[in-house]
């Protein structure tokens, strides 16, 4: 399992277009949004600058970008080219497999978090205590695992080309609903609502509580377990059911 963990990490980090996307991609969304903002206008209801907020939802979005799109559809393509029947021959555990998809992913996300707080303190001068900054880093790449296990289930629901439209249309209705894009509070009422049960929200709600020195909502942690449960129920029943069918 070692080996293959190995293995996946090198693909990962030989895949320029998934890097660029994941770690680049994320710093640059901030400075379009962020990058000529008032440093000191705070967004309506959260109390903090949008540098800062904007900085968690940026750091939150790359991690997701690739848990979520790093997972899908390597995943569905290894499926059809008959790589995981021959995984099936070895002595690998299924989970082992899903292990190995989970590690890379998560591997990658961090670089993704740090460069979007490098670029927000270097650029637009934002400041936190030291420890404000690990629990950071720490929450956002904890919660990332809610949508590692989201993007396995996902590449075992989709075949060949089903797998981008789908992941495409839950990757950015995720990032958008949210909130990582823009604040929940430029949307309506009733879209507002909606939101504030989106795992998504409840995940950029957690670093945005470190940043204003509070304890996560208890709420938004229930939220990502809950989702977590339903995404790692989900990806362990399509993985059982896609090896009964090789």
């Amino acid at each position: 399992m070692n080996g293959l963990i190995k293995l996946e990490l090198t693909r990962a980090l030989r895949n320029r277009k998934f890097l660029f996307f994941s770690v680049i991609y994320p710093s640059v969304l901030f400075l379009l949004i962020a990058g000529s903002a008032d440093g000191t206008e705070k967004v309506d209801g959260t109390g903090l600058t949008l540098p800062t907020y904007m900085m968690v939802s940026m750091a939150s979005f790359g991690a997701l970008t690739a848990v979520l799109m790093g997972n899908s559809e390597r995943i569905a393509k290894e499926r059809q080219s008959g790589w995981v029947r021959q995984l099936r021959l070895t002595t690998l555990p299924g989970r082992g497999y899903v292990l190995a998809k989970t590690a890379s992913a998560a591997v990658v996300s961090l670089p993704s978090i740090v460069v979007v707080f490098a670029v927000a303190a270097t650029v637009k001068d934002v400041r936190l205590d030291a420890w404000q900054w690990c629990a950071l880093t720490g929450a956002i790449w904890a919660g990332s695992l809610v949508f590692a296990a989201l993007g396995v289930a996902i590449g075992y629901l989709a075949n060949g080309d089903a797998v981008r439209p789908i992941t495409m249309i839950t990757y950015f209705g995720l990032s958008i609903l949210g909130g990582l894009w823009m604040p929940t509070t430029t949307f309506p009422t009733w879209l507002q609502d909606i939101a504030k049960w989106v795992p998504t929200h409840a995940y950029a709600a957690l670093g945005q509580s470190i940043e204003q020195s509070q304890a996560p909502h208890a709420k938004d942690i229930v939220i990502l377990a809950v989702f977590f449960a339903l995404f790692t129920g989900g990806a362990a029943w399509l993985y059982r059911k896609d090896t009964l069918k090789a």
